[in-house]
Formats: C-alpha cells, structure tokens, sequence
C-alpha cells in the first residue's frame, strides 16, 4: 500500500514564474499584530522554492502515508532530481514502477522507505524488486477550502 503520486508529463519549473505580493514578512500565530505593520512587496515563488530550475517538478500527491509529515492529499510538492538524497530526506522514488513518496532511511548498507503515518508498513527492497530515488522534496503546497 503506497501513497501513489500522479502526474502527466511533469514540466521544469525553469519553464514558468510566478509572481505574487508578499503581504509583510512574517503573520503572527499567537497575538495579532498592528495593522501599520502590513507592507506588500512582489515575490517570485519560483525563485523562493527552485534552487535548480531544470531539475525541479512539481508533482500532486494522493493517499495518506506521509500525513504526519504534514503531506496530505491533494498537496503539490515541490521536487529536486539535482540533491543527493540522504537519510531523513523526504523522497520520491519509484518500486517496481510505481511512483511514492517517503523518507529514506540509509543506515548501515541498508536502504528502505519509511512512511510517515504508523497504518503504512515501510518498504524494504526485497531480491529482484526495484527502487529509485527520483528526487528530493523540497516544498510542499496546500490548498485550504475557501
């Protein structure tokens, strides 16, 4: 049982911008600030969440293994095929074809995927069964409803 990312033909994100305003720095979480605090400023996404444009996609998510990560269903993450992947990362890699997203755990000579939600067993490489890394998880994006 994996969580199964999907996608068509993932795109560089070196092929687009996107600009929006920054309201201020920072939101408070606990006590609201002054209002005169509030400043807006343009940012570019992509120059915020891309460090290697040609090798970054952006692919959706879909299942629940990763959700104690803070990655749900329906997020967008932000993927680097250019990062060496290392223990702890947050990967997406392929089994047997199939694409998933899980953090890698290296120790020891020893390689298998763990996920982030204790209803998902991990997944061990067993004799004859492939496993890339695809790539490293950078960002994660949420929609919330509206």
């Amino acid at each position: 049982m994996y969580s199964v990312l999907h996608f068509s033909q993932p795109v560089p994100l070196s092929e687009c911008s996107l600009v929006l305003p920054l309201a201020g720095d920072k939101v408070c979480a606990g006590f609201p600030s002054p209002a005169e605090d509030f400043a807006v400023k343009r940012i570019d996404l992509t120059q915020e969440l891309v460090t290697h444009p040609q090798a970054t996609f952006l692919l959706r998510v879909s299942g629940e293994s990763m959700r104690d990560a803070g990655i749900f269903d329906g997020d967008m993450l932000v993927v680097n095929k250019a990062i060496k992947p290392r223990h702890g990362h947050v990967v997406v890699a392929v089994v047997d074809g199939e694409f998933t997203v899980k953090h890698l755990y290296q120790r020891a000579g020893r390689v298998k995927l763990k996920a982030a939600n204790v209803t998902f067993p991990d997944i061990t490489p067993k004799d004859g069964q492939t496993l890339e890394v695809w790539g490293v998880v950078t960002a994660s994006i949420k929609r919330f409803p509206a």
